[in-house]
């Protein structure tokens, strides 16, 4: 076993792989930049090393710099953890080159694996059932066409080079394949670098299943059964289970040894997965997709049910040991589920989200699982992939992992960054999902009844009550001026409404009153209401940097998670930043700028492409401006035509959600 290993990756893989290290009294080494000088994956590790400034081709995707930091540190080995640099070839041999053991499959068998045109053709001819398409490297446009056309639409026209669903274009009209191959074309080469193409016949409301392999140098290759995927938005996975409730154990044999075949084929070491596409309503009719030459971020599914660390097992087959079991050793016990937290924003389209951790409650035990790269004050900034954790339950059978994974994304707290753990919540009590009913299509079909229209009444009275407590003249003892009091009171009355103007980002601004009554209560006026409604004042529990705030409204008791001055609150997986707002200013700004547009961030991110300047005539709709967050641009259009009154950003600024980023006068016609 090695002495000392790079993990040459940030986040939860990294953490993941050091606790697995920490456990075989193996040093660990992390590398970071400077926006993740204090990450929590740099804080376990037993050393770390700096690489570069924040962008990730001048640090983490730097193999000049990961090697140098591997020489300084003595380190004999390198886990690459997943991403570009797990399935790079290039990575690979340099590290061999370097006289580092490379924690991962030959290099040879990355490049074979990683062009799909080359691994399909190769899995082929070793007996592997591939999707019926086009076969051939370097086809041109027309070929591919011609190749569509021969096997009748709809087709599936994918990139030969990279994955995570870039490029991929399905086309169901012949009259579109000409536009869309270009378009397939042009986003390849931007991702990837290569435009290549290959085209594939399309399986309605297919679902994905892959195979978990394990090889060793000595010519041993196990397969750990499978692992259903086809919870999918807009082709990446969301949330993962093993096993499939599809395969029988006749159909989990078969696509076990085709998985085995496929990682002989191409002389596989270490641990992979082998895709396929299945046909929902014959599930013996099974397509080899491709291999990923690598660790998946859905490990921990086959983990919790084989009782295998695949980390563990990486370092021993990289190490030179063999197999210490054999396929008939492989038992499946229970289910396990997992699901994916990312940084982003389910209410505003899943826009990527970002900001400072201030408040982190994970769920653990009980059959719960939670892999994270988070802690309390990590700024989760714009540069890097949205993920941030994964949390997994595993259980005796799939519905008691099902109710636990429900149970556990309720508890899941991130205040001041925004998350989808609710909206998976809620997937996961998807009808369809809980009878197993699943294909890739499912969430975006179900996707809008499964993302809340608004904000909870009961959200803006947490916030209001948190305010208005907060008003109240500090206790202690000796005499208190009941001037001071926020409770309303006045001469010969009942007492006086308290306003709280409040807005949650992206919706409208509210108003919340709030007043004492006689009897020591409190009334709440709630937005559109006609009568107020009875509540309590609340009360707190302390609960780290935040606390637990409980209250009644109309005889039903709330709890959210809090932050002190009420301006994050989190509940059953949903988070909420109520900010306050200023009508005054707003009227002041609004005056300003008579009749003109404010353009704002509709995320945090930065500026890469400004296209005017101030006094530009703009047309309605034109590109103005490009934000990129988190390998995702969003372009800021001309909301009507005009003229550019105020332009306050530049290419390169970094900008928080909905900050100003510039102003459009409207022509006479637009008014």
């Amino acid at each position: 076993m090695f002495d000392t290993v790079l993990v040459a990756n940030r986040g939860e893989i990294a953490v993941r792989v050091i606790r697995t290290l920490r456990s075989l009294g193996v040093r660990s080494v992390a590398v970071f930049s400077d926006a993740d000088a204090d990450a929590r994956h740099v804080r376990e590790a037993d050393t770390a090393v700096r690489i570069g400034p924040a962008p990730a081709g001048e640090s983490y995707l730097s193999v000049e710099r990961l090697l140098e930091a591997a020489a300084r540190t003595g380190a004999q080995a390198v886990h690459p953890g997943y991403g570009f640099l797990a399935e790079n070839a290039g990575f690979a041999r340099a590290c061999e080159e370097a006289g580092l053991v490379f924690i991962g499959p030959p290099a040879d068998a990355i490049a074979l694996m990683g062009d799909k045109i080359r691994a399909k053709e190769t899995v082929q001819k070793a007996g592997v059932p591939v999707v019926p398409g086009s076969s051939g490297s370097g086809l041109s446009d027309g070929e591919l066409a011609a190749a569509a056309r021969d096997i009748g639409v709809p087709v599936l026209l994918k990139p030969s080079a990279g994955g995570g669903g870039k490029g991929m274009r399905l086309v169901r009209e012949v009259s579109a394949l000409e536009e869309e191959i270009a378009a397939a074309r042009r986003e390849a080469r931007a991702s990837f670098g290569d435009d290549t193409l290959l085209v594939e016949r399309w399986i309605d409301r297919p679902r994905h299943i892959e195979i978990q392999v394990l090889a060793d140098g000595h010519g041993n290759v196990v397969h750990l059964g499978e692992r259903e995927c086809s919870l999918q938005r807009r082709h990446q996975k969301i949330i993962e289970e093993a096993p499939s409730v599809l395969l029988d154990e006749a159909t989990r044999a078969a696509m076990g040894e085709a998985a085995v075949q496929a990682a002989r084929s191409c002389g596989y070491r270490g641990a992979g997965t082998v895709e396929f596409i299945v046909p929902g309503g014959d599930p013996s009719q099974y397509y080899f997709m491709e291999m990923n030459t690598r660790l998946q971020v859905e490990h921990p599914v086959t983990e919790l049910v084989t009782g295998l660390d695949l980390v563990e097992w990486q370092l021993r087959v990289a190490a030179g040991e063999t197999l210490g079991f054999a396929q008939e050793d492989v038992t499946l016990t229970g289910h396990a589920v997992e699901a994916r937290i990312c940084a982003e924003d389910p209410a505003r389209g899943f826009l990527p989200s970002g900001g400072t951790v201030l408040l982190l409650d994970e769920p653990r035990g009980d059959g719960v699982r939670t892999d994270s790269g988070l802690s309390e004050g990590t700024e989760v900034g714009s540069l890097y992939d949205p993920m941030l954790s994964k949390v997994i339950a595993h259980g005796p059978d799939r519905e008691t992992a099902l109710r636990k994974l429900r149970a556990a994304l309720s508890g899941t707290v991130t205040l001041g960054v925004q998350t989808n753990a609710g909206f998976l919540r809620r997937l996961l009590a998807h009808p369809a999902v809980v009878a197993g009913e699943l294909d890739t299509g499912l969430v975006e079909r179900e996707v809008d009844g499964l993302v809340p229209d608004g904000v909870p009444a009961e959200v803006y009275a947490a916030a209001a009550l948190l305010r208005h407590a907060a008003l109240a003249p500090a206790g202690g003892s000796g005499w208190t001026d009941p001037f001071a009091a926020a409770d309303g009171w006045r001469l010969g009355g009942e007492a006086a409404w308290t306003p709280h103007h409040l807005r949650v980002p992206g919706q409208e601004a509210v108003t919340v009153r709030v007043r004492s009554t006689p009897d020591g209560g409190t009334e709440l006026l709630l937005p559109g209401a006609d009568q107020p409604l009875c509540g309590s004042g609340g009360t707190t529990v302390s609960s780290g940097a935040g606390r637990r705030f409980t209250f009644r409204l109309d005889g039903l008791t709330h709890t959210f998670a809090v932050l002190p001055d009420g301006s994050w609150l989190g509940r059953d997986g949903d988070t909420w930043q109520v900010r306050d707002h200023d009508p005054v200013a707003e009227s002041l700004t609004r005056s300003a700028h008579a009749g003109a547009d404010s353009l704002t961030a509709p995320m945090p991110g930065t500026v890469t492409v400004v296209k005017v300047a101030v006094g530009d005539e703009v047309t309605a709709g034109q590109s103005l401006l490009v934000v990129e967050a988190m390998k995702m641009e969003h372009v800021i259009s001309a909301p009507h035509a005009g003229t550019v009154a105020e332009l306050d950003v530049t290419p390169g600024s970094t900008v928080a959600m909905d900050q100003v980023l510039a102003v459009i006068a409207p022509t006479e016609e637009a008014e």
